[in-house]
């Protein structure tokens, strides 16, 4: 098991029921810890597990209100612009959003390296270059938190860290994205969740979900959900 320390200014770990006016969960999800850790080390030979999301400040929030734009990017659509001289105008796509922040936090992930069936190389080899890396501040990627606007910091824990003093029922939170080849092929997806260089397929993506609990400030993740989903 890796430990590793993340901060913040602020956070967004959208609930999915919340798109358009965005609404953070109080805790981070165990899909934005696997994301930050991706950030630091990503390697094909194995997963990332998420076992513990220890909050370390006190769950503050701040509402903002943003300029975004309606439509979303497409190759498409620039194709199309290209080929005909047109272009893409924000002026007249542009609508005000509000979105719920997290404000001012700090976890503690603590997570397994779990090597691919296929891999021969010792399980050391990755856990000591994810230690080293993180000692030194690199990165393949800056880590955020939820979003990328939400920039995370990291290092190793110093010992100080204790969680915040709380025990709380968060309901239903979202787990991870499972993506499922499909019969029809309605959707493209890039076949993993990391950094790297990934495949098309042609696939559906599903949303799972647990019921997530704070007991004394500490998110514990159910192995069982990753035995469940053959991760």
């Amino acid at each position: 098991m890796v430990e590793v320390k993340l901060w913040g200014d602020h956070a967004l770990f959208t609930r999915p029921e919340a798109k358009v006016e965005r609404v953070s969960y109080d805790v981070m999800t165990p899909s934005a810890a696997r994301g930050a850790l991706e950030g630091i080390l990503w390697r094909p030979a194995f997963k990332w597990h998420i076992r513990e999301i220890a909050v370390l400040k006190p769950i503050k929030r701040f509402s903002l209100l943003r300029n975004e734009v309606n439509s979303l990017a497409s190759s498409r659509s620039a194709r199309a612009w290209q080929a005909s001289g047109g272009g893409f105008n924000a002026d007249e796509d542009r609508a005000q959003r509000h979105s719920l922040f997290l404000k001012d936090v700090a976890y503690l992930i603590k997570a397994d390296i779990v090597m691919q069936p296929h891999v021969t190389e010792p399980l050391a080899k990755y856990v000591e270059m994810f230690n080293r890396r993180v000692q030194k501040g690199q990165c393949h990627h800056q880590p955020y938190l939820g979003t990328r606007e939400c920039s995370a910091y990291f290092a190793p824990p110093d010992g100080s860290e204790t969680p915040i003093e709380l025990t709380s029922d968060l309901g239903r939170m979202l787990f991870d994205i499972e993506f499922q080849p499909a019969r029809n092929g309605r959707l493209n997806y890039i076949s993993h969740g990391g950094s790297g260089p990934g495949k098309v397929v042609r696939g559906t993506a599903l949303p799972r979900f647990f019921h997530a609990s704070l007991r004394n400030g500490v998110l514990t993740v159910p192995p069982e959900l990753y035995a469940r989903s053959g991760s």
